[in-house]
């Protein structure tokens, strides 16, 4: 069911996203009066699921979900309409129309994606506004990963900055270290500020954790399901763990370290509850779980509550629109780092289904949707023949030059395009498929 509710989430959003940016292309060819001859959700390769003719254009759903058209007459697209081409220009076409007038065109849905993730932010500040723990009130400091440790940083460390910028939110500071390539950490520990020097190379290792660190927190029981061996060992919701075969413990990481070594095992665990200390033994089951819900950090430190009026949420709106446009611009560069290893972490339909909720959740729905519309903007916008970026790199280049791209080298340009783009999403998805099998 959690499958089927992301599945779910993803063809809705790509489909409001989609139809939105060919509707960019569709305006400014009518306003233009170039006319469009077909207006696509998903590709129609052989059939469609629906269509249908109003005017001169044929509206339609197809049955291949990867992605959708406008064809515009007189242009040469991913149709690979030959037959139109050799017929001399129409007024109506979008060949016989101002290098401009073009450009714009091309132009048209990469605007109105970046616009509409604007648009989506703004709405989201002003109907939920912002939920956070400042960094400061996360006063038992973080656990961190492996790899972290390596760098010299210890479970319970604070940290600061990053060089020399304040660290305002501690969820983004594992973005910031890969994607900032941050060289040196300022922390706190014990009540001493010192620094973290970070060696080259650590953002390959960085990249493939989905998290490298955690806020510190005291293991505390939220909720037990039934039959499970924390309930028939006789623990009670709000219980607080403080030992571990006779070691006292603080918090639910080294909770975690001391219990999860092996499954099916049996450990005497301390409890406080209330005012009263509590002996009790508990068995884990074969995957090394107790089967109960421990309290998040949320639950221990104050949170910060923001809300906007409407006026508010506009600029901050759009400043989570520019801060994720260019985080996501910093880590395409990182593709053509050999050093990165980036291009391993490059995924298709299953990991971009993967970041959203197993359950429906409109706010998130809605912050996710704004992501993908900015990296649907971003991609598109690449200089590479087959997308929109393709078509503008050439018509700048006719702008420029006062010289038009002949057809020939048009159509050439774009198998070429649609074969790279073809590749990029076999590998994408054959990386998704790896990944899962090696999950």
């Amino acid at each position: 069911m959690e499958v089927l509710v992301k599945i779910a989430q993803l063809l809705v959003s790509l489909s409001i996203l989609i139809v939105l940016h060919e509707l960019g292309h569709y305006t400014l060819a009518r306003i233009f009066k170039v006319r469009v001859e077909k207006f696509y959700l998903f590709f129609d390769a052989g059939f469609s699921l629906f269509r249908k003719k109003i005017g001169d254009t044929e509206y339609g759903i197809g049955w291949l979900p990867l992605g959708g058209y406008v064809k515009i007459s007189g242009m040469i697209d991913e149709s690979m309409d030959r037959e139109q081409m050799k017929q001399a220009p129409q007024p109506w076409e979008f060949r016989s129309k101002r290098a401009w007038q073009r450009l714009l065109i091309m132009l048209g849905g990469v605007i109105v994606n970046f616009l509409l993730a604007l648009f989506i932010y703004i709405i989201v500040f002003f109907k939920w506004g912002e939920e956070y723990v400042p960094v400061e009130n996360l006063v038992y400091g973080y656990s961190f990963v492996e790899e972290f440790k390596e760098l010299g940083l210890e479970n319970g460390d604070k940290i600061l900055a990053l060089d020399g910028e304040k660290v305002e939110r501690w969820i983004t500071i594992h973005h910031d270290v890969v994607v900032n390539d941050p060289r040196v950490i300022e922390l706190e520990r014990d009540g001493v500020i010192m620094d973290i020097q970070v060696p080259e190379g650590m953002t390959s290792k960085l990249l493939k954790l989905k998290s490298v660190m955690e806020p510190r927190f005291p293991c505390e029981v939220n909720g037990l399901p039934e039959d499970g061996n924390m309930i028939l060992a006789g623990v009670e919701v709000n219980d607080r763990f403080i030992g571990v075969n006779g070691t006292p413990i603080q918090f639910y990481d080294e909770f975690k370290d001391m219990t999860r070594k092996e499954g099916n095992s049996t450990f005497d665990l301390t409890i406080l509850r209330g005012a009263d200390t509590v002996q009790v033994q508990a068995s884990t089951d074969e995957n090394g779980l107790f089967g109960f819900n421990p309290k998040n950090y949320p639950a221990f430190f104050e949170t910060v509550v923001v809300r906007y009026s409407f006026i508010q949420s506009i600029p901050a709106g759009i400043n989570r629109g520019i801060d994720i446009t260019g985080s996501y611009l910093k880590q395409l560069k990182m593709l053509f780092k050999p050093e990165t290893k980036a291009y391993e972490e490059l995924g298709g339909f299953i990991k971009i289904g993967s970041i959203f909720p197993s359950t429906w959740n409109w706010e998130m729905f809605w912050n996710m949707t704004a992501f993908l519309s900015i990296i649907l903007a971003i991609m598109n916008i690449l200089p590479i023949p087959a997308l929109d970026g393709g078509h503008v790199m050439f018509l700048l280049f006719e702008i420029v030059t006062g010289r038009k791209p002949g057809d020939k080298f048009m159509e050439y340009a774009q198998i070429v395009g649609m074969i790279l783009l073809l590749s990029l999403l076999l590998y994408a998805n054959l990386n998704d498929i790896i990944g899962l099998f090696k999950n």
